[in-house]
């Protein structure tokens, strides 16, 4: 944590994203060492620079969500990969649809708790594995009953023989209706395209900007000229 604080401190950059491979030989899934790197980030660039992780379900111990989302975190980050039906197809066995939004749900809800800053929460899914619109549609459903504030929609693509089939190539078109659906459902922001991924630099930048314009308007409503941690 402390090398990685300093050398993302020295790179100059404004907005950062850390993830890890998953970490389940750790009793809480490597929870606390995102944490300290978030602290240690945000004491060596004094709070300028905004920090997303991306991370996994932590084997749904809340408790270990709850340690991270209390870090000074900005944008806590977990991909839901699928929809419903096709996750026992999709993700390794010990993870699921519930598990995944149950975590992002209470890395909100204790945030939102403890302080007036608030936390943003992010996932992604993947298109092609033989979902249909319905199905995409009821997952935003759902990511919006839990106050998800940001969705992506990127195309999978097969990485090597021995991994799942492509079933459909998604026409572009398609993840712009997508779009505009998660939009009218009230995400702050959605990013669909055949090329998007979860660590999307335009809209890494969008959120960059979100955040500190939102941060402004609370500081001005609470009267605190401040900086908020």
């Amino acid at each position: 944590p402390f090398k990685t604080a300093e050398a993302v401190a020295q790179w100059g950059v404004d907005y950062i994203v850390l993830t890890s491979v998953d970490r389940d030989d750790i009793a809480d899934g490597g929870s606390s060492h995102f944490a300290t790197t978030v602290q240690l980030i945000k004491e060596h660039s004094g709070g300028n620079i905004l920090v997303e992780c991306l991370v996994s379900d932590f084997r749904g111990d809340l408790d270990a969500v709850e340690t991270l989302a209390n870090s000074g975190l900005d944008v806590y980050a977990h991909n839901v990969e699928t929809v419903e039906r096709l996750q026992k197809f999709v993700r390794d066995p010990r993870a699921g649809y519930k598990q995944s939004l149950s975590t992002l749900e209470h890395a909100k809800k204790v945030k939102t708790n403890r302080t007036e800053r608030p936390l943003y929460t992010k996932t992604s899914l993947m298109l092609g594995l033989g979902e249909t619109d319905e199905e995409v549609i009821q997952t935003m459903k759902d990511l919006r009953d839990i106050d998800v504030d940001v969705v992506t929609f990127g195309q999978y693509l097969r990485p090597t023989e021995h991994h799942l089939s492509v079933v459909e190539y998604v026409r572009p078109e398609k993840f712009e209706y997508f779009r505009q659906v998660g939009e009218e459902l009230g995400f702050k922001y959605v990013a669909s395209g055949p090329m998007v991924r979860s660590s999307y630099k335009a809209g890494e930048f969008f959120l960059e900007h979100l955040i500190k314009k939102e941060r402004k308007m609370l500081e001005k409503d609470s009267g605190n000229d401040g900086i908020l941690l």
